[in-house]
């Protein structure tokens, strides 16, 4: 990570900004493009970089900031309007603004399911912000990787992913965020998903930045889901012992490659048994959090 946060790589391809020179060859690298703060508009930025892009469109394209995103969802109509010339996307970020522009809560986001009916060869998407976000169950054949990041996930989003067919889905990761952001997801809304059942080919969940951290724990100590996982990530979260416990109580988990708890308030001894129990695991246990001081709270709300 560098640019004040903002990621070097994307998709396994380097970064290039839109206003950068133009690259030897313009597939091999993610585009980032954002508002020119009065220079050149955002649909001229987009314009230009279809145009530097060369015919087929880029591999890998990341928005930033849209101009007004606190006002205004990204204007989604720009890329399917243009699906002729974005022949060659396979990966896509929405919203990478850093909270100093916006905060994240505060980023406004359309339905996004016109992405995946219009892209069907889109292989990675990633969006950021949820006032307003929302999904339709679709299917998609190509789609390996799914993150939607944000400090309050609807729950109405979270049934829909958990309703679409996803057959080649490989990594899927969620911000639950809190309910104060409108985060109010429940377990029982994350149950196909932690069934197994949209996502058969599913290695990497992250159930992140959550509220209801101990709560999905105790139901992930029993999800079928977890026996075909190389990684399982509840970071960002309110984890405390009783879903450390419960994680310890259930099922096997020594098959895992990486557990990834950071931001944590289980108790120093707590912490250590995870990483005991599980030696062929990468237990990841750092930033614990003291609970006394603060209370529980997520990394990402607003």
């Amino acid at each position: 990570m560098s640019r004040h946060g903002f990621l070097d790589t994307f998709a396994g391809l380097p970064v290039r900004q839109w206003d950068e020179a133009v690259p030897e060859d313009p597939a091999a690298v993610a585009w980032w493009i954002n508002d020119g703060h009065g220079e050149r508009r955002f649909t001229a930025v987009f314009e230009e970089m279809l145009t530097n892009a060369g015919p087929d469109g880029p591999t890998a394209l990341i928005v930033g900031n849209w101009g007004n995103p606190h006002l205004e969802p990204f204007p989604v109509d720009l890329l399917t309007g243009n699906a002729d010339r974005l022949g060659a996307l396979r990966a896509l970020f929405i919203g990478e603004i850093s909270s100093e522009e916006c905060e994240i809560s505060w980023i406004r986001q359309g339905d996004i399911t016109p992405l995946l009916e219009t892209f069907p060869l889109l292989q990675h998407l990633w969006v950021r912000g949820s006032q307003g976000l929302a999904l339709r169950p679709v299917r998609h054949e190509r789609l390996h990787e799914l993150v939607l990041q944000s400090g309050g996930l609807p729950a109405e989003v979270v049934r829909a992913v958990a309703a679409c067919d996803l057959p080649l889905l490989e990594e899927l990761e969620l911000w639950l965020g809190v309910a104060y952001y409108g985060g109010v997801a429940t377990v029982a809304d994350l149950a196909p998903i932690l069934a197994g059942r949209p996502t058969p080919r599913l290695s990497w969940l992250g159930l992140r930045n959550a509220e209801i951290a101990d709560q999905i724990a105790v139901a992930l100590a029993a999800a079928p889901v977890v026996e075909r996982l190389r990684v399982l990530d509840l970071s960002w979260g309110t984890l405390g012992d009783a879903g450390a416990e419960a994680l310890l109580a259930g099922q096997p988990l020594t098959h895992l490659e990486h557990l990834v708890l950071d931001h944590h308030f289980m108790s120093p001894q707590t912490a250590q048994r995870l990483v005991d129990d599980l030696p062929g695991v990468i237990v990841h246990v750092d930033d614990a959090q003291n609970e006394r001081e603060w209370g529980r709270y997520t990394v990402v709300s607003e």
